[in-house]
């Protein structure tokens, strides 16, 4: 399954930006879209975040962090567009840790990249050998987009990741489980913008209104690093977020 394609599905990625956990069904019910939703608690955190986590926390499955006083950046790295090492160096002068989910591509393609992000302190999460839907694998099949990526990163960078994002943002109960006994947890998010098309990308000053007036202790923010406005923003992005008062 081409990662360029799904990244440039814009209907199908407004969806699971929008629908809360469980509303959006794919394959006769073997799937659900994830998503945060758009209604939150007093605390600026999304409710479907939260319905996530008390739901599937017990399979190491979160959308949310317990520290309510943490943002913390995440990437999903499927191809590079130019801006990761802009990207790193923004992270670098803000002293920030970030995590980058790689598939296989990009971790066999991007060696030099992936290498200076494990140097500089940031984590390598999982995304998938191939980014395939889990929910639509059988278990056998399961296991090995993940272990496969997993045996990979560790020979070949002596990295041992410990963190799984689940390919095109589906997931059944089944693959959590699966997921969980690969000896991984599983990362969604709280917060986001449709920041992925590339020749069609936000506004820098809308989207930094949007993720300021998003932001939410405890967040897992999923950022796209092929995004112009995401390289553009991320320094500014960073301060506003330690200004409200979070440690990012």
């Amino acid at each position: 399954m081409n990662y360029r394609t799904l990244l440039l599905s814009g209907l199908t990625a407004f969806a699971l930006l929008t629908a809360s956990p469980g509303s959006l069904t794919v394959s006769a019910g073997t799937a659900v879209g994830y998503g945060q939703g758009t209604q939150v608690n007093e605390a600026n955190i999304p409710l479907g975040a939260l319905d996530f986590d008390a739901q599937y926390g017990k399979y190491g499955a979160y959308a949310t962090t317990p520290d309510r006083n943490r943002i913390i950046i995440t990437f999903d790295q499927g191809y590079e567009n130019g801006f990761t090492g802009q990207i790193l160096d923004t992270l670098k002068e803000k002293q920030v840790s970030a995590i980058f989910f790689l598939t296989g591509d990009y971790a066999k393609k991007e060696q030099a990249l992936v290498r200076r992000m494990i140097a500089e302190g940031h984590m390598l999460g999982n995304h998938g050998m191939t980014h395939a839907s889990l929910p639509l694998l059988d278990d056998a099949a399961a296991r090995e987009e993940i272990m496969s990526l997993h045996d990979y990163v560790q020979k070949e960078y002596d990295y041992t990741m410990q963190y799984f994002r689940c390919p095109c943002g589906e997931y059944s109960e089944q693959a959590l489980r699966t997921v969980q006994s690969c000896g991984y947890k599983t990362v969604f998010w709280s917060g986001a913008h449709v920041d992925w098309l590339t020749d069609k990308q936000p506004d820098p000053a809308q989207s930094l209104e949007k993720l300021t007036g998003t932001a939410h202790g405890g967040e897992i923010l999923l950022l796209h690093s092929v995004s112009s406005t995401n390289a553009q923003i991320l320094g500014e992005l960073i301060d506003r977020l330690r200004e409200q008062g979070y440690t990012v």
